[in-house]
């Protein structure tokens, strides 16, 4: 080991850490050496035996690059002692004992072996990034740690994260290293007026090269932009070698950049943020950052998480500008306005991106209760799991199926994975494979033709040695080189066809997209109902008119219909084999909102796409509740017979839930009945196929139905409907509720007479809640409003007495209302 490495003094305290503790919570710096230095530093350690040790590097390049230099370490071929794992790529030997990893495999070892046999500890390398995938391998291998391998030991490393949450988290202990660092001057380097990125940047590069000494390191964020910067650099024939560095790189030139400048000549590094940890660049004294990066959101437009461009986190900037300051002093220049202000940390992805291979991986696993750090949204969680059963990749108890096993095996994500899993031919899964390779990469195409066939065709026309005027070549090489990878792992021998018909590429996008299968609208040729219920409409120029059954792999949603990017058309034959299940034939029974009845029609239909209606004969009952149900939903509840009794059943309900939530008494709102009616409803309109053949008293005993008859009893008792007063009479309680639906002061409105000898104001709700008193006059007008009967006979009376006795002379009006005799009468003749 390199004792130059500034981690190089907190090893040993590494070591009895993990000797005393499973868990180890390590903050570094880049530069501080502990992608490299802590797993080698462990392999001698008295607990690991002659077990694995597997680190997780989050990028191929970083993994690479870390194998290589610990085996240069060791003086040993990467593959010896230390070996690497990525995507289409091995590089482990029969005596490696240190794996570097990337994310996917990751989750393979520990699906395909949850005991981990043979390895001793699980590194994760730059966990601040927080990928999808990394957070999901903590949240396993702390399962596997906690059920079967306790003494397996987890290692959280990181150069910029929230030590204390994590360490607390995990319940581990926290080591923070030194880094090896100088200063930096950061500036501000703001664009010009409507100055696009690339010029803004080639300003940057010549005034960092012209004012300060060194390398110069730009951090954009992607292919596209770096190709960008280096066409205008190279026109502006700046005095510096200029190099890309991105994940998609071959090795060879991937390991150029990262070895310094055999002729000293001064080299400008066009960067992803693939550079922003785990690789160093030698010679870098100038940091130059357009603030963006790409990185993974939900797209709904296509169903998959796509990279956006986005702006980066103030960590990330911090990370990106100690980059100039590894060898001597640094400058730092900020392509963003000093003024604009960064969120603190990276948003993890597991809150922004589309949760459906997530979905799969815990039906595999078997089990949802596991600890991430920040669990998965619900709502994102469950429509993935819906998309999975469209897929066949879950049951409709949400085991996963042998089907999914096979998706879950292929490593991508499972729209893709049920596609290429589709057929048995050979020939159609190399034309899966190419199709998988399209809908992953950039459009090759620079029309806006919403065909996938076009595509297809451009890319058959690259292999074929011409490229169209309007493609791209290199990223038809890029999917070309993909495809090529996917029959390899699918050992497909096949070459693709060189011609395709463009429903033979749409027959195997609807396994891939079963619920944008769409069928021409009857009325509205540039129209289509999808499988899943919505419409889309199709471009003016589309060439796709006219087909009477599409597929979309890519939607722009709208508010009304969806519009179509990419699609295919599907031939109906192959549906009715292929999807035999999701066509369906079934006696319907609908509202008729003219007739007030319901109508019986027997609909065919593939998923929410209706095929024909034709009349039905008599309505099935259980169809019938489901359908009436249905109505009162659309219609609302004001469509059913209420009493008076029973609305203000409902209020008093409501009421006590806010006065006494200790009873436990159900939600009655409008918006609870509604979105509970099959529970309730359906059940009373059982034998009915009208909604008014509902009576009053069976809609009340179907709202009770939920509450059991000493709970009816104790709402009676502490929110009665009528209440004794003075004069021997019962007077009726009025509840309401306000329009937030919170409860107003109950009000008993009654004669002054019939309260004499009444000094307080009685209470309901367990005495919790006063009555407000309306007093009315012997005609029934109100006098006063009160809820201090007292103060109103202490200090108002008198006042009302004064100016009724006149008025209601035939009524008694005693000086005396403490202890006069309350009456609902007028005074006896003679008095």
């Amino acid at each position: 080991m390199n004792a130059g490495f500034p981690i190089s003094g907190l090893l040993p305290d590494i070591r009895a850490t993990l000797a005393a503790h499973p868990r180890l919570v390590l903050e570094a710096p880049p530069g501080a050496g502990k992608t490299t230095q802590v797993p080698l530093a462990l392999l001698d350690a008295e607990w690991l035996g002659d077990r694995k040790i597997v680190m997780l590097e989050p990028r191929r390049m970083a993994a690479r690059a870390a194998a290589g230099f610990m085996a240069k370490q060791l003086g040993e071929a990467v593959g010896d002692t230390v070996g690497y794992r990525i995507r289409f790529e091995n590089r482990i030997g029969a005596k490696t004992r240190i794996e570097v990893v990337t994310e996917g495999i990751l989750t393979r070892m520990l699906q395909d072996d949850p005991m981990l046999d043979g390895v001793g500890a699980l590194l994760f390398d730059e966990f601040h990034e927080r990928h999808l995938a990394g957070d999901l391998g903590l949240a396993l291998a702390l399962d596997v740690q906690a059920s079967v391998r306790p003494d397996l030991r987890i290692v959280v490393m990181s150069a910029t994260l929230d030590g204390e949450r994590l360490a607390q988290f995990l319940d581990a202990p926290r080591l923070s290293s030194a880094g090896r660092s100088f200063p930096v001057e950061i500036a501000h380097f703001p664009a010009r007026k409507d100055e696009a990125l690339e010029h803004q940047a080639r300003r940057a590069i010549e005034h960092a090269l012209a004012a300060h000494p060194g390398d110069a390191l730009v951090f954009l964020p992607g292919q596209r932009e770096i190709a960008k910067v280096d066409a205008v650099l190279a026109s502006a024939n700046i005095d510096a070698e200029v190099l890309a560095l991105h994940g998609e790189l071959p090795i060879e030139q991937q390991s150029r950049v990262l070895q310094p400048a055999s002729d000293g000549r001064r080299r400008v590094v066009l960067a992803t943020n693939v550079a922003e940890s785990s690789v160093t660049l030698p010679g870098v004294r100038v940091v130059i950052d357009s603030g963006l990066a790409r990185e993974p959101r939900f797209d709904p437009n296509s169903g998959f998480s796509r990279l956006d461009v986005v702006a980066i986190s103030q960590a990330s900037a911090d990370q990106r500008a100690g980059r100039a300051g590894r060898v001597a002093e640094g400058f730092a220049y900020r392509l963003w306005p000093q003024s604009q202000r960064l969120e603190p940390q990276r948003r993890p992805e597991i809150a922004q991106v589309e949760l459906a291979p997530l979905a799969l991986e815990l039906a595999a696993w078997g089990s949802d209760a596991l600890r991430f750090v920040d669990p998965p949204p619900t709502g994102a969680l469950a429509a993935g799991r819906d998309l999975l059963r469209r897929l066949d990749a879950l049951d409709a108890d949400g085991t996963i199926t042998a089907r999914g096993r096979r998706m879950l095996a292929l490593g991508t994500h499972p729209r893709l994975a049920a596609m290429l899993l589709a057929t048995d031919d050979l020939e159609r899964i190399a034309l899966s494979c190419d199709l998988a390779a399209l809908v992953e990469a950039r459009d090759p195409l620079r029309s806006r033709s919403d065909a996938i066939a076009e595509r297809w065709n451009a890319l058959a026309a690259f292999r074929a040695g011409r490229v169209p005027n309007d493609a791209n070549r290199s990223t038809l090489a890029a999917i070309d080189a993909a495809a090529k990878q996917w029959r390899r792992r699918l050992r497909c021998d096949a070459l693709p066809p060189a011609n395709a018909a463009a429903h033979e590429l749409g027959d195997l996008l609807a396994h891939a997209f079963p619920d944008r299968i769409a069928k021409q609208h009857p009325r509205d040729p540039k129209r289509y109902q999808l499988a899943n219920g919505r419409m889309l409409r199709l471009f003016d120029d589309s060439a796709l008119h006219g087909e009477p059954w599409i597929v979309a792999s890519e939607l722009r949603f709208e508010a009304k219909d969806a519009l179509l990017l990419r699609g295919a058309p599907v031939d109906e034959a192959m549906l009715r084999v292929e999807f035999a299940a999701h066509f369906r034939e079934d006696d319907e029974a609908r509202w008729d909102a003219e007739k007030r009845a319901l109508a019986s029609e027997r609909i065919e239909r593939f998923d929410g796409i209706v095929l024909s209606s034709r009349p039905a004969g008599r309505i099935d009952p259980a169809f019938a509740a489901q359908a009436l149900v249905d109505a009162v939903r659309e219609l609302g509840l004001s469509t059913l017979p209420r009493s008076q009794a029973l609305s203000q059943w409902r209020v008093r309900v409501q009421c006590l839930r806010a006065w006494m939530p200790e009873l436990g008494l159900p939600d009655l709102s409008d918006e609870a009945l509604l979105a509970s009616l099959d529970g309730w409803l359906k059940p009373a309109f059982a034998g009915k196929t009208r909604i008014d053949a509902l009576s009053s008293d069976e809609l009340s005993e179907a709202l009770k139905s939920g509450i059991d008859w000493n709970l009816r009893q104790r709402i009676d008792a502490f929110a009665p409907t009528r209440i004794d007063v003075p004069s021997g009479m019962q007077r009726g309680i009025e509840y309401a509720l306000d329009d937030r639906g919170e409860p107003v002061s109950p009000v008993l409105a009654v004669k002054l007479q019939e309260l004499f000898g009444l000094a307080e104001t009685p209470r309901i709700a367990d005495g919790r809640i006063p009555l407000t008193i309306h007093l009315l006059s012997p005609a029934g007008r109100p006098l006063q409003v009160t809820q201090d009967l007292r103060g109103f006979w202490e200090r108002t009376y008198p006042e009302v007495k004064k100016e009724m006795k006149g008025r209601y002379p035939k009524h008694p009006w005693p000086d005396d209302p403490w202890n006069a005799v309350a009456t609902h009468r007028a005074k006896p003749r003679g008095m």
